[in-house]
């Protein structure tokens, strides 16, 4: 222990008299060990942890009586109960919605974690590990540049390791030494990376756009981040010390103390091994920088996505009546009064209801058999559905294929009608139109009169899916949400709907006052996080790299001085010297690109699932952040090379 002591002053003594190598090195470190525990913060908090105050989140599991993950069949409540009373494999059970009266045909949902937007969201769970996996890649970056750091302040220090192993003093001993140094060095950085981590965890909850559900964001930076952080750091300081340790305790010290000169071999020998690592630098660089074109530009695309609606210039506002008491008799009225009202104020160019939002956290299904239709065995029939208002395809400009919109007319004295969409059709009556076709939901058989165009309905990526309407005036639905497409800004008409509603019933709270467009963000979120957090790693990668191999060059053309000075006495022009130390960093820019290229096309396979309208080895993105890295490496081989083409022979030559 008092050994460990000793080196640990040593240490601090070395590199207090190198404050500017040691600033760097603990910044550099810091940006990568600060990138890690960043998003494994955010890791802990929304899928190891994703219900706040609840411990063992592992042990919960959700239930349903079939179909899937997006679209569960509730279980009865009497189903519920049997469940609950006669498990033994649960310690307990508890319920999301319980229904306005206990029959078998009430339908219940358990807790519904699979709808919380974190808790089991299966791209979050996709995303943030990839997220982490590449802040991985920027501490390796990190690493590589400390490591070349310090090997080339190893090559000040060859005499004083030389006297040290002349003296006695063990390989083994000198490494532990070493070792320390890069130890103190990394956690150094690890404190600095806390502060960083303790900045950046809102920045999650910034990035995602504002929603009506309730989503806690509660990122600290607990006991269990702090862990993480500090074996980070040590692993860091093994990673990157080890190897510049074993290099400059690895010398003769009869041949360095003797004779200077020989000292040029063994730095030629460093410069090779800070070459290689430089290298890796500009392969992982590429791959950053790679990753970052592909992110940005998918959430470009998501931006620019045509999710077959307009979610432009839209309003949307909830009521609910069922706390205040009407009956379906009365909410129908009240449904019909408001819609008169809204329509009839100026600047609103179409209004209707809608049970549901489409691209938000929120689904929206029921089970539903078309007629004809034989389901194959264990096909689930849940079925995405939404319970709308006249005027609903028009009002979100969803073109109509075939047949005709709801109407006012549709009401509970009429025919029961439905509007399917293009899939629907083509899954369950191939090659028949739809129009006339039965549709039996929710106990009442529907005849489709209207055919509509395919549209996402919850999220950007999806493939078409069978999507049915249901009118609201035919399938009473208390809590609807209002649409209404209007001239100008959507919120400048919060105050009018808000009086509109309250003219009906002065006591009804509007709740969720939002616009379609901001509701709709939403399902770019993940984009935008990883164009966001990935980008800002690829510019540091490409900090980091133009940082190494700047250094690399500017090292080993100090140690080629003397050569230099002969090739200019024996008649090489400033040109040849220029030509020469520029071709060794662009043999280095040539291998690390092609490495680089190789890393990328086999990674980035790995990332399709969550990229959006681009492919994972997209020509374009590829092509470009190589010139880029390219561009970037020559400019920071260009400052060294011109230094050298200046070089004085005379001086060179005298150079030791």
């Amino acid at each position: 222990m008092g050994a460990l002591l000793g080196d640990l002053r040593y240490s601090l003594r070395i590199l207090k008299k190198s404050p500017g190598f040691a600033a760097i090195a603990i910044v550099t470190l810091a940006l990568g060990i600060g990138a890690n525990s960043t998003i494994f913060s955010w890791i802990n908090s929304t899928l190891l942890n994703p219900i706040p105050g609840v411990t063992h989140t592992s042990d919960l599991v959700t239930m349903t009586e079939g179909g899937t993950a997006r679209a569960p069949i509730p279980f009865s409540y009497l189903d519920y109960m049997d469940l609950r009373n006669r498990s033994r494999s649960f310690s307990g059970m508890i319920v999301g919605q319980f229904p306005t009266s206990h029959l078998g045909n009430n339908a219940v949902t358990l807790y519904p974690l699979w709808r919380a937007p974190f808790g089991a969201n299966a791209y979050m769970y996709i995303l943030l590990p990839m997220l982490m996996a590449i802040a991985g890649v920027v501490l390796l970056l990190a690493c590589a540049n400390v490591a070349n750091l310090m090997l080339v302040k190893s090559v000040s220090r060859r005499r004083e390791i030389a006297i040290c192993l002349s003296i006695g003093a063990s390989r083994s001993r000198l490494i532990r030494q070493l070792l320390v140094e890069s130890l103190v060095l990394s956690l150094a950085g690890g404190v600095l990376a806390m502060f960083l981590t303790a900045w950046t965890t809102g920045t999650l909850g910034q990035i995602i756009p504002p929603t009506d559900i309730p989503v806690a964001l509660n990122i600290p930076v607990d006991r269990t981040v702090l862990f993480v952080t500090l074996a980070i750091s040590i692993i860091t300081g093994v990673v990157f010390g080890i190897l510049p340790a074993l290099r400059a305790s690895d010398m003769s010290p009869v041949s360095v103390l003797k004779e200077e000169a020989g000292s040029a071999s063994l730095g030629l020998h460093r410069a090779r091994l800070s070459s290689a690592l430089v290298v890796a630098q500009i392969s992982l660089s590429l791959f950053l920088l790679v990753s970052a074109g592909l992110f940005i530009r998918s959430f470009r695309h998501a931006q620019q996505f045509n999710a077959g609606f307009n979610p432009d210039h839209v309003l949307l506002a909830s009521y609910s009546l069922l706390p205040a008491g009407y009956s379906q008799a009365r909410g129908l009225e009240f449904h019909r009064q408001l819609l008169a009202k809204l329509e009839a104020l100026p600047g609103v160019e179409s209004v209707t209801l809608s049970s549901w939002v489409p691209l938000g956290y929120t689904n929206s299904s029921m089970p539903a058999s078309p007629e004809g239709y034989v389901p194959q065995p264990h096909e689930s029939m849940e079925i995405a559905s939404a319970t709308v208002g006249p005027n609903y395809l028009r009002t979100m400009e969803i073109p109509l294929a075939a047949g005709r919109e709801f109407t006012a007319k549709d009401t509970d004295t009429s025919q029961p009608v439905a509007i399917v969409n293009q899939k629907f059709a083509e899954r369950y009556w191939p090659h028949q139109s739809p129009l006339g076709k039965r549709i039996f939901a929710d106990g009442v058989w529907f005849t489709v009169v209207g055919l509509a165009h395919n549209a996402n309905y919850n999220s950007l990526n999806e493939t078409p899916q069978p999507f049915f309407y249901l009118p609201t005036f035919q399938d009473y639905d208390s809590s609807p949400v209002i649409h209404a497409r209007v001239s100008g800004n959507p919120l400048t008409y919060t105050a009018a709907v808000e009086k509109a509603i309250h003219s009906l019933d002065a006591d009804l709270p509007v709740y969720d006052v939002s616009t379609l467009k901001s509701r709709v963000q939403v399902a770019s979120t993940g984009q935008r996080i990883a164009g966001t957090f990935v980008g800002a790693f690829g510019l540091l990668a490409l900090l980091l790299a133009a940082v190494g191999i700047y250094g690399v060059v500017s090292y080993s053309t100090r140690q080629r001085s003397h050569e230099i000075g002969i090739r200019m006495a024996l008649g090489a022009q400033q040109s040849d010297v220029f030509r020469l130390v520029l071709g060794q960093g662009l043999r280095m820019i040539v291998a690390g690109l092609a490495i680089g290229l190789l890393v990328s096309f086999a990674l980035t396979r790995f990332m399709r699932n969550i990229l959006f309208g681009i492919g994972a080895t997209d020509a374009v993105t590829f092509a470009a952040v190589a010139i880029l890295l390219s561009v970037v490496a020559l400019l920071a081989c260009y400052i060294p090379a011109r230094r050298a083409m200046r070089v004085d022979p005379m001086v060179a030559l005298r150079y030791e």
